[in-house]
C-alpha cells in the first residue's frame, strides 16, 4: 500500500481532484493532507473528503523535525506537492529521496522559481507572447521547480488569453493528467 500525503497552501482543487481519484483505488491511499495555511481552503476540503489534516507554521517545518515525524508516524511513502509555494526542507528531501513530486503550471525549465506560481506564471507566458504552455510534473529537490520533469503536458496560448482564461486551460491538463501520472509512478514503483 502507497500512502500519499499531499501538501497544499491555498484552494486545493488539485488536492481534491487527485483525493477522488484515488478513493477506491486498491494500493494507494490519500492519508494525510497539510497545509502552511491555517485558512487554507484546502484543510475544508480535507473535511469534507474525511481525510485527516493538519497546519503547522514556518519554524516547525524549517526548525525541527516534527513534520518529518508527522509523515512517518502516519506510514506515508509518498508526499504529492499541490500548489504548495515553500520549498520542502532538507531533512524531508532526505527522508523521501525521489519520493517527492510536484506540478507546476508552465513548462520547465522556463517561467519557474520561486515566486513564479499562479497567475504570475500565466502573466510572465501571456506577456512573453510564448503561443503555447502547459503543465510540468516533476521531482522536488531542493530549488524550487528544478527537479527532474516526469511529464508534460502542452495547451495553447490563445490570442486575447488573459491570465484567468489561460489558468482555465491549465487546470484542465492538472485535473486530467497530474493523478494519473502519481499513479503511474506509484504502480510502477510498487511492482
Amino acid at each position: 500500500m502507497a500512502n500519499i500525503a499531499i501538501l497544499a497552501s491555498g484552494s486545493g482543487t488539485n488536492a481534491q481532484r487527485i483525493s477522488e481519484y484515488f478513493s477506491d483505488h486498491p494500493s494507494i491511499h490519500i492519508k494525510l493532507i497539510l497545509s502552511n495555511n491555517p485558512d487554507a481552503y484546502v484543510l475544508t476540503r480535507a473535511l469534507q473528503l474525511g481525510i485527516p489534516s493538519g497546519v503547522f507554521t514556518r519554524d516547525t517545518f524549517y526548525k525541527t523535525g516534527a513534520v518529518c515525524e508527522l509523515l512517518r508516524n502516519n506510514d506515508i511513502s509518498f508526499i504529492v506537492l499541490a500548489g504548495f509555494l515553500w520549498l520542502i526542507p532538507r531533512n524531508i528531501l532526505e527522508a523521501y529521496p525521489r519520493k517527492i513530486v510536484n506540478i507546476h503550471p508552465a513548462l520547465l525549465p522556463g517561467y519557474g522559481g520561486k515566486g513564479m506560481y499562479g497567475e504570475h506564471v500565466h502573466e510572465a507566458v501571456i506577456r512573453s507572447g510564448e503561443r503555447e504552455s502547459g503543465i510540468s510534473i516533476h521531482y522536488v529537490n531542493e530549488k524550487y521547480d528544478e527537479g527532474n520533469i516526469i511529464f508534460q503536458a502542452r495547451c495553447p496560448v490563445m490570442p486575447g488569453d488573459t491570465p484567468a482564461s489561460l489558468a482555465a486551460r491549465i487546470h484542465k491538463l492538472e485535473y486530467e493528467h497530474y493523478p494519473r501520472v502519481i499513479e503511474e509512478i506509484l504502480t510502477s514503483d510498487i511492482r
